[in-house]
């Protein structure tokens, strides 16, 4: 009785290991997703998603023979406890990583289950361990050559429901990957349709907080909010395969409109796995959601999902779900009419800004006379077209326009060589901008001599040059033709 207990633990933990090593090994970009969760440096990653699933294997092998079971059950209670150690760590450090035990088969946070798992494991290892070292561990072909034969039957059908189960497993897994591949190319075919100006879903779900409300006061959130831009907050995970084409698309948005939007992300993960999923996608604004407190806070729905955040922090929009969603999301908040700016009338904000010279000018001392502001990229494509005619602009004024003042985000040199005579001010992070509302470049707004908002905020050339005119004359020569190419499309970068 004793030697067929053995046997039996023998057989169940060389299958559970056989069955955890091949799926490991079937899923080695999983396990190396783990391994980083669980605190592997990420250079040594891919060595062990393809040295453990190896190991298991072996360990398997090892407890079939009975003269090298003893061999098999060290070895497996010496990855049991070096499992347990890596999952208590994590626990203590109130983190729940995947812990991707059997591959696609099956993986789930790791939990104080996991550790009660790997001690009934060990426990059927420490069995396998005595018997074999007592002498009581047979042969499995001995064993089975003296099963009678109502006991063979028995045997055989347990091992063919046993085949059944895996090889169902096993094309489980299949179909669910299969069925994200489709998800993928249904993702793919509705971008295409969109970009042709056919929108399969017009209405926008109300999925996560209504706008308007306060965004939750979470770590992070509040320093997006500096630059007094609106924040695009993208909900990703590393294991999501449309989430990494999304993720090379929102690398271009942080380049192309660092100065209208802030892309920032909420990433799953151990801080390893965020930072090599950055650096893969050169991404800034990484926020660590493993614990998914940002998440579960603003309600988001899958992944990739996204959200936009107003300047003033408030929630600004639904949650996008999905790539085309976040795409239209991202490309309403690039409207030239979003946000409008602070309200005619109400007072303009007071600050101290860097002049051409280092000094610091306060706009409060500016009082006194009409000003107008125009926000000012020396780099953005709308401001080089528009530079010329603002120059000529500039020259012909005569006394009776307001006062020009240039709010640069460019360094002292780069803005002193645009030429301009009027009063520049240097603005690098755009915090002035966002103070009054502009979001982009080239945006203008006129200020009345008691210090209040005279105009909306206004985008383009030729927005900025009909503020302008309200107070002065047409610009001068041929210029009214140059401004209706360079204010065409006003869209601010």
């Amino acid at each position: 009785m004793t030697s067929a207990i053995v046997l039996v633990a023998r057989l169940v933990l060389a299958a559970v290991f056989a069955v955890a090593g091949a799926a490991k090994l079937h899923d080695r970009r999983g396990t190396q997703h783990a391994a980083v969760e669980f605190g592997a440096p990420v250079g040594v990653s891919g060595a062990i998603a393809f040295v453990l699933p190896l190991a298991e294997l072996a360990v398997a092998a090892l407890l079939i023979p009975s003269g090298t079971a003893a061999v098999g059950a060290v070895a497996a209670l010496a990855l049991l406890v070096l499992f347990s150690l890596a999952v208590s760590v994590s626990l203590l450090r109130g983190r729940a990583p995947e812990c991707h035990c059997f591959g696609q088969l099956h993986s789930a946070p790791a939990s104080w289950k996991t550790l009660v798992r790997n001690g009934v494991l060990a426990g059927i290892a420490a069995v396998v361990l005595a018997g074999s070292l007592s002498g009581h561990s047979p042969s499995v072909v001995s064993w089975i050559a003296g099963l009678e034969s109502a006991e063979a039957i028995g045997l055989g059908a347990a091992l063919a429901i046993a085949a059944l189960v895996t090889a169902g497993s096993v094309v489980f897994v299949s179909l669910l990957r299969s069925y994200g591949k489709v998800l993928v190319r249904l993702d793919r075919l509705e971008r295409v349709l969109a970009a042709n100006g056919i929108a399969l879903d017009e209405e926008e779900p109300e999925l996560g907080l209504p706008p308007g409300t306060a965004t939750p006061e979470l770590p992070g959130i509040a320093k997006l909010l500096e630059l007094q831009l609106p924040v695009l907050l993208v909900f990703a995970s590393p294991r999501c395969p449309p989430c990494r084409t999304l993720l090379q698309k929102a690398a271009g948005w942080q380049v192309a409109h660092t100065d209208v939007l802030t892309v920032a992300f909420a990433m799953s993960g151990t801080v390893e796995l965020a930072q090599a999923e950055a650096a893969s996608h050169e991404l800034r604004n990484v926020l660590l959601d493993d614990d998914l407190r940002l998440y579960n806070a603003f309600e988001a729905n899958g992944t990739p999902s996204a959200l936009l955040i107003a300047p003033d922090g408030t929630i600004a929009s639904w949650v996008a779900s999905g790539s085309e969603a976040v795409e239209g999301l991202v490309a309403r908040a690039l409207e030239p009419s979003w946000p409008v700016g602070l309200p005619v009338g109400s007072e303009a904000p007071t600050m101290r800004l860097p002049s051409l010279d280092g000094e610091p000018v306060n706009l409060a001392d500016l009082r006194g006379q009409p000003a107008l502001l125009i926000f000012w990229n020396p780099t953005c494509g709308y401001c080089r077209a528009m530079h010329g005619d603002l120059l000529a602009w500039e020259q012909a004024m005569d006394g009776d326009e307001p006062r020009l003042i240039i709010v640069s985000s460019g360094h002292a040199e780069t803005a002193r060589a645009e030429g301009f005579r009027s009063l520049v001010l240097l603005d690098p992070g755009l915090i002035a901008a966002g103070r009054f509302g502009a979001a982009g470049t080239p945006t203008g707004v006129l200020v009345g001599a008691d210090g209040r908002i005279d105009s909306p905020v206004v985008v383009g050339a030729s927005a900025i040059f009909d503020l302008a005119s309200q107070r002065h004359t047409d610009p001068p020569g041929d210029m009214s033709a140059a401004l209706s190419v360079s204010g065409a499309n006003p869209r601010p970068r």
